[in-house]
């Protein structure tokens, strides 16, 4: 298959016809043990990125405005509320039943909110104007302190767009950052999920690495491609170049 049609098949993720997909179950939960309370289970780069926030949440999450993009279940959403955040946004595709289900969850979670957190859920296409979202924050504040993307990368088609959205989202001082952390499920396509990060750079945004995790298990066992990998999370901290003068 050729990188141009590797690329069309990429971009048709959201452009199946109606009734392509069979009428949804019965919503169910699963739930894994964070370091401190109760969270649904995501995929890695989620679980991954909800324990790094937790490990560094006097610098990313307390006090903080944070934006979730492609939350799915909104875990690591869910968990920055908790952790003492002081705005939280919890985003995906504008699909109602996406965004039922990640109000559903945040709905879950309120016994254990603060009274402080706002938390609200939006749907939002990336790339698209990003005006609904910032209407969230107070007045005067220059944009979000912490955004997580996790696993995302996949969308290769669709790297541009989310690195458009950071830089209409994310605050331009230098204490901001955006945490990107995936597995790459397909690993023949890794150079593809990577050059997300030269995209970034391209558009002013210094790229670090900051994580590699290898879980004990795989996320879909069946899949084919070098196991090590699918089992890996790459976490990286994006943060504005700051030049001098």
């Amino acid at each position: 298959m050729s990188s141009q049609e590797d690329d069309l098949i990429d971009s048709a993720i959201f452009q199946e016809p109606a009734g392509y997909y069979p009428p949804p179950k019965p919503a169910t939960y699963e739930s894994r043990t964070l370091q401190t309370g109760e969270g649904h289970h995501l995929w890695n780069g989620a679980q991954v990125v909800t324990d790094y926030l937790y490990d560094h949440k006097e610098e990313l999450v307390c006090g903080k405005n944070v934006l979730e993009l492609g939350a799915g279940a909104g875990l690591p959403s869910i968990a920055a509320a908790i952790w003492g955040a002081k705005n939280v946004v919890v985003t995906d595709y504008p699909d109602e039943d996406l965004v039922e289900n990640m109000q559903i969850n945040v709905d879950a979670a309120k016994d254990v909110l603060p009274r402080s957190v706002n938390v609200t859920v939006e749907g939002h296409v990336w790339g698209a104007d990003a005006e609904r979202m910032l209407a969230k924050l107070p007045l005067c504040t220059p944009g979000f302190d912490t955004l997580v993307l996790a696993d995302l990368l996949f969308n290769h088609s669709q790297h541009r767009a989310l690195v458009s959205t950071i830089q209409k989202t994310l605050a331009r001082v230098p204490e901001s950052k955006a945490l990107v952390f995936f597995t790459p499920y397909t690993p023949w396509k890794f150079d593809k999920d990577m050059a997300f990060f030269d995209i970034a750079r391209e558009s002013g945004l210094q790229v670090t690495q900051v994580v590699k995790r290898v879980m004990d298990k795989l996320m879909f066992k069946d899949d084919k491609g070098d196991e090590l990998l699918r089992r890996t999370v790459f976490g990286y901290e994006l943060k504005w170049m700051i030049l001098d003068g």
